[in-house]
């Protein structure tokens, strides 16, 4: 029953372009194959709950370089048990940026995907299937801080202003909010 309401989320969302049909086919699948999709400990893959974060007037948006991922990304994490992947989102978003005053734009899917993250330490390759929220702070740009699972944060206008090394979604995410959500 704790997948009922992601499921639902899942089915009302509209994705965009193939990449994102084929990653919410694939997450459907995985929520409806594995009771224990949420917990880290299923070692195939599992859920992470992570955010389009952008700031206090919506002109910028929030990107973290991973330190073991070594890319820039958005801002999220595993969901630890935790079947409220906005709850999640939220919560590693708060974690990893230091910002505290950061809410919900919309407790609707923002994007999904689905990636394989490499063997790292002793943990076998998996998949992380990773739902994705809009969020906004009103916190200050300047008081964000860089946390221990990153090697730097920062807040970027515009794609072109991305290093080479950022996330293969970064693009599809900045274009939905570019249309739909930038003043």
């Amino acid at each position: 029953m704790h997948r009922k309401n992601l499921r639902e989320k899942l089915e009302r969302y509209n994705p965009t372009g193939e990449e994102e049909v084929a990653s919410r086919a694939k997450t459907l699948e995985f929520i409806d194959s594995h009771a224990d999709c949420f917990e880290r400990s299923l070692s195939i893959g599992h859920f992470t709950g992570s955010c389009w974060l952008v700031n206090r007037d919506g002109t910028k948006f929030l990107l973290t370089l991973h330190k073991k991922i070594g890319r820039w990304l958005q801002l999220g994490g595993h969901a630890d048990g935790d079947p409220d992947l906005a709850r999640v989102s939220l919560k590693e978003a708060r974690e990893e940026s230091g910002l505290q005053n950061i809410g919900l734009l919309s407790d609707e899917i923002f994007d999904v995907g689905v990636h394989l993250i490499s063997e790292y330490e002793g943990i076998p390759a998996h998949y992380h299937y990773d739902v994705r929220f809009l969020l906004k702070t009103t916190d200050n740009d300047e008081d964000i801080q860089i946390s221990a699972e990153s090697n730097d944060l920062k807040w970027f206008e515009e794609l072109s202003a991305l290093p080479p090394n950022s996330g293969v979604n970064i693009s599809r995410m900045f274009e939905k909010w570019k249309g739909d959500n930038r003043p």
